[in-house]
């Protein structure tokens, strides 16, 4: 069983950054595809980012192609998302997940393990 713990959501104007972070506690960490998905009010989950096991490979949507960097950091149990240039339409709450093998990082069902989901607001 893998718990995993985001933090670093809030509150910031369009334009601003905002950095998310997502600690893992429990089985090995770095055994484990990690993924942003992200749930604004009244839409379903959506993908926003992925990286393998090792971070040698990342995935991203098109939507925040460009302004939003996922990384992490195996010795810290931990994934991170940067995000750069917010606009108001990622307004939602985002979720990092853990995948133990799929290989199909675009897809919820894909993943195993989920977060509790953090809040970002993005304002005009």
């Amino acid at each position: 069983q893998v718990q995993l713990v985001e933090s670093g959501g809030g509150l910031v104007q369009a334009g601003g950054s905002l950095r998310l972070s997502c600690v893992a506690v429990g089985r090995t960490f770095s055994g484990y595809a990690m993924g942003w998905f992200r749930q604004a009010p009244g839409k379903e989950r959506e993908f926003v980012a992925a990286i393998s096991r090792r971070g040698i490979s990342t995935y991203y949507a098109d939507s925040v192609k460009g302004r939003f960097t996922i990384s992490r950091d195996n010795a810290k149990n931990s994934v991170y998302l940067q995000m750069n240039s917010l606009k108001p339409e990622d307004t939602a709450v985002y979720y990092c997940a853990g995948d133990r093998g799929s290989g199909n990082y675009y897809y919820i069902s894909s993943y195993d393990y989920w977060g509790q989901g953090t809040q970002v607001t993005v304002s005009s």
